[in-house]
Order: structure tokens, then C-alpha cells, then sequence
């Protein structure tokens, strides 16, 4: 019988199934000795993705990533202990000897959300997404099994990549709402679009293009992935929210700039299924 989650953790669980589904569910099926470790640094990227969402101006965002930073630096300030996810956090950094850099370059890289500046070039979003989806991905992978993990860091990656691109899709139409544009600034150049005209068009043939070119940019990224090499199989679980990519992108290349008004991801009974074909499978 697996033992019960601490009260920290079973408050990071409720931050996970509140604030990204997905990541909660991947968690439930991590092997039970690390899940406590796994759900913490789902917990914290959560915690980081947020941040514009609970802020009105960039000042007090900043103020909120420094806490993370302050707190994985060993410069705190107040009770850690009060806070869950930071308690779990540095627990699970403690357990595993978890490298401090990528955790904070994670907060440093979520700076970008707070304000609308353009995403520049698809190697700008590359960078991004290795400080977020990529990194988080390691991260997880570093719990389960350090030693594969170092050896798959070029299919976590490009990984990382296609889960980034999936996931902007689907806040798309909440970046436009508030004036964020994540598709590179030369993948909208290349179909004749810029920032404004992609944020105030809305049957501009054009938007599907782009969204197309930015969906099919992500599904370079997942082949390149499936083409570094074999998962070994103690780290498939860091790559279960992975398996929601694709169904993601290839609807995004068929519905262009429809999926704006539309609901692009599968239902949850499919995305389960994914996770666990890929348990079963090994292919990702």
C-alpha cells in the first residue's frame, strides 16, 4: 500500500489538478518513491506560468519571480515552511541533489510573460522553451533516473520545444486578448504579418498560415525528438505531458486560425490514454 501524501504535498496536488491538468495526471502515474519530488517541481512551474495571470503590472510579477530566485538562492525572506510548494520545492532539491541554475533560469525565463515584447526569431522561442517546458522536463527526468537522464537531454530538448509550441496554441486566444504575441516575430514576417496586424485581423487568410508554419515548427521539433534515440524506460514518465503535443499541433495545422474560437485539445479520457500508451509502448 502506498502511504498517504504529506499535507504539503497533497496542497500541491490541488495546485496541480487546479492550474495544470495535465502535469496532475502525469504525476499520479509517476512511480510512488519520487512522485513527492515530481510534484513539487510541477507544482513550481505551475507557480511560475501563473504569475501574469495574478498580477496587473509587470513590477509585482517581478517581485513575485524574485521570490523563487531569493528562495532557491538560500536568501529567503519569511517562513518558508507556510509555503507548500516551497517547502516541497527545496525538499525535493535537497532529496535529489537537483541542480539550482535550471530552476532558477525557469523563473528568469518567465520574466518575458509580464511584458508583450515580441518573440523575435524561432531560435529566441527555442531558448525559451528550453528554460521552461525543456528544463522541466530534465528536471523530472534527473528524480527518476539521473544517470539515462544525462544521456537524453537532446530528446528532452526538442521535446521541450514541441510541448511549448502545443501549449501556446492553446492559450492563444488569452495571449491575443491581452496583446502577447508568442509566435515568432519571423514566422508572422514570412506569411506577411507582423505583431499588429496578427492581434487585430481575424479572417486574414494569412493567420492560418502562420498558425500552421508555428504548429508545423513544433511537429519538427517532436520528429527530431523521436529521432535522438530510444526513452530508456525509467524516464518515460517525464515525458507523459509530451504525448498531449501532437494531437495539439496536427489540429492546429488542420483548423489554421479557427483553433483561435475553437478548443484544440483532446478530451481527458484521451490525453490518459496517450499517457498510458506511452507507459506501455516506449514510444513517444
Amino acid at each position: 500500500m502506498s502511504e498517504l501524501p504529506s499535507a504539503n504535498e497533497a496542497l500541491c496536488l490541488r495546485t496541480l489538478q487546479e492550474m495544470d491538468r495535465d502535469r496532475y495526471l502525469a504525476s499520479l502515474l509517476t512511480p510512488a518513491d519520487k512522485r513527492p519530488a515530481v510534484i513539487a517541481l510541477y507544482a513550481y512551474n505551475a507557480e511560475l506560468a501563473r504569475v501574469r495571470d495574478v498580477v496587473r503590472e509587470p513590477l509585482p510579477g517581478e517581485v513575485r519571480l524574485q521570490y523563487w530566485r531569493d528562495l532557491l538562492e538560500g536568501s529567503a525572506h519569511g517562513d518558508t515552511a507556510s509555503n507548500p510548494v516551497a517547502a516541497e520545492l527545496l525538499r525535493a532539491v535537497q532529496t535529489w541533489k537537483l541542480p539550482v541554475a535550471p530552476l532558477v533560469a525557469m523563473a528568469d525565463a518567465r520574466v518575458f510573460d509580464l511584458y508583450d515584447d515580441p518573440m523575435e526569431t524561432t531560435a529566441m522561442f527555442e531558448g525559451y522553451a528550453g528554460e521552461t517546458a525543456a528544463a522541466l522536463i530534465q528536471l523530472v527526468a534527473l528524480v527518476l533516473d539521473t544517470k539515462a537522464a544525462e544521456g537524453a537531454s537532446e530528446i528532452a530538448g526538442h521535446a521541450g520545444v514541441a510541448l511549448a509550441v502545443a501549449g501556446t496554441l492553446l492559450l492563444m486566444p488569452i495571449h491575443r486578448a491581452r496583446g502577447q504575441v508568442y509566435l515568432p516575430t519571423q514566422i508572422l514576417a514570412s506569411v506577411g504579418l507582423d505583431r499588429e496586424s496578427f492581434l487585430a485581423e481575424a479572417n486574414d487568410p494569412r493567420l492560418t498560415a502562420a498558425i500552421q508554419a508555428f504548429a508545423g515548427f513544433g511537429l519538427d521539433h517532436l520528429r527530431k525528438a523521436r529521432a535522438a534515440g530510444s526513452l530508456p524506460k525509467s524516464l518515460l514518465a517525464a515525458y507523459l505531458p509530451v504525448t498531449l503535443a501532437e494531437p495539439v499541433l496536427k489540429r492546429a495545422m488542420t483548423l489554421g486560425a479557427a483553433c483561435l474560437a475553437a478548443d484544440i485539445r483532446p478530451a481527458q479520457w484521451r490525453r490518459q490514454l496517450s499517457m498510458m500508451r506511452l507507459l506501455l509502448t516506449g514510444r513517444l
